[in-house]
């Protein structure tokens, strides 16, 4: 349909006194609306040809849980309230080393006070030392070495008694 038929069209629709008409021809839709406001308003929409598979999934049997592994998933997270996490201050690559020759800076069980380096971040190829704001023992280290880690993502878990 060229734009003169649908200026023919929008003519024959404002003399019938109809308030809308929608027309669609394939993958060309047009609806004209008139009203007391406006003598005749045009929209003119081209629908979009992308047909996407969707992939089928297996199904997958539920099995719901029982009363045990809910506690025990709440006091999981009970014990570790009681923990300080430091999280990473930027993005970037995490290294638990200052080198690949020399060891780790912290481990668990290790005592660590404030301002000690606990890792390194690797930012635009800019090494930031990630210093403790806590003084306190490690619990849990949440990430391996050299790998990518998120803005407040949390690194380490510490015991501050």
């Amino acid at each position: 349909m060229d734009l003169k038929e649908i200026q023919n069209l929008i003519k024959f629709v404002a003399k019938s006194g109809a308030n809308e008409v929608k027309l669609e021809m394939g993958d060309v839709k047009i609806t004209i609306k008139t009203g007391p406001t406006s003598q005749e308003a045009t929209y003119f929409q081209q629908a979009p040809q992308i047909q996407i598979p969707m992939p089928t999934q297996p199904e997958m049997n539920v099995v719901p849980p029982t009363e045990a592994a809910g506690t025990e998933a709440n006091d999981r997270e009970e014990d570790n309230s009681k923990f300080i996490v430091i999280k990473s201050p930027i993005i970037g690559t995490l290294y638990r080393k200052p080198s690949p020759d020399k060891p780790v800076f912290v481990k668990v069980g290790d005592s660590i006070e404030v301002g000690d380096t606990v890792c390194i971040i690797e930012a635009m190829k800019l090494f930031n030392e990630v210093e403790s704001e806590v003084s306190g023992k490690i619990v849990k280290v949440l990430i391996e070495d050299s790998s990518p880690v998120e803005f407040d993502q949390p690194l380490f878990l510490i015991d501050p008694s």
